[in-house]
C-alpha cells in the first residue's frame, strides 16, 4: 500500500443539511486524514472548469448549476491508498446501488445530489487538488 493524497468535495446538498462534520467523520474513521479543507462558494466558472470532462454530456449544465448553487467543502485527504479508500467510503454514484454504511447510502438525496465527489485516479487527484489548493495550503 502507498501513502496517497486525493481530492474530495462535500457537495451543496450535504452542506445545506449541515452534514459536513458527519461526512468528514466517516472519512476520518476510514483512516483518511484531512490535510487541507475549506468551505467555498464554487462559482459557475469554477464548476465549468472542474467538470469540463463532462461538457458534452446531457447532465453537464445541471451539474454546473447544482455545484454552484450553495457552499461546498473542498478537501485534500491523505492516507494509505487514499483514492481507493475514499471511493469505497463514498459508495456508488447512484445511492440506490451504494453499500450500507457508505456516505452516499446514508446521506445522498439522489444520483445527482449524492453528497460527495472524490478523485477517480492519481492523475485526476493532482489536477483537482491544484484547482483549489496551493502546495503551501496543504499541511500534512
Amino acid at each position: 500500500m502507498a501513502l496517497e493524497r486525493t481530492f474530495s468535495i462535500i457537495k451543496p446538498d450535504a452542506t445545506r443539511r449541515n452534514l459536513t462534520g458527519a461526512v468528514t467523520k466517516k472519512l476520518e474513521d476510514a483512516g483518511l486524514r484531512v490535510v487541507a479543507s475549506r468551505r467555498i462558494q464554487m462559482t459557475e466558472d469554477q464548476a465549468k472548469k472542474f467538470y469540463e470532462v463532462h461538457a458534452e454530456r446531457p447532465f453537464y449544465n445541471d451539474l454546473v448549476s447544482f455545484m454552484s448553487s450553495g457552499p461546498v467543502v473542498v478537501q485534500v485527504l491523505e492516507g494509505e491508498d487514499a483514492i481507493a479508500k475514499n471511493r469505497e467510503v463514498m459508495g456508488a454514484t447512484n445511492p440506490k446501488d451504494a453499500a450500507p454504511g457508505t456516505i452516499r447510502a446514508e446521506y445522498a438525496e439522489s444520483i445527482d445530489a449524492n453528497s460527495v465527489h472524490g478523485s477517480d485516479s492519481a492523475e485526476n487527484a493532482q489536477i483537482e487538488i491544484a484547482q483549489f489548493f496551493t502546495e503551501d495550503q496543504i499541511v500534512g
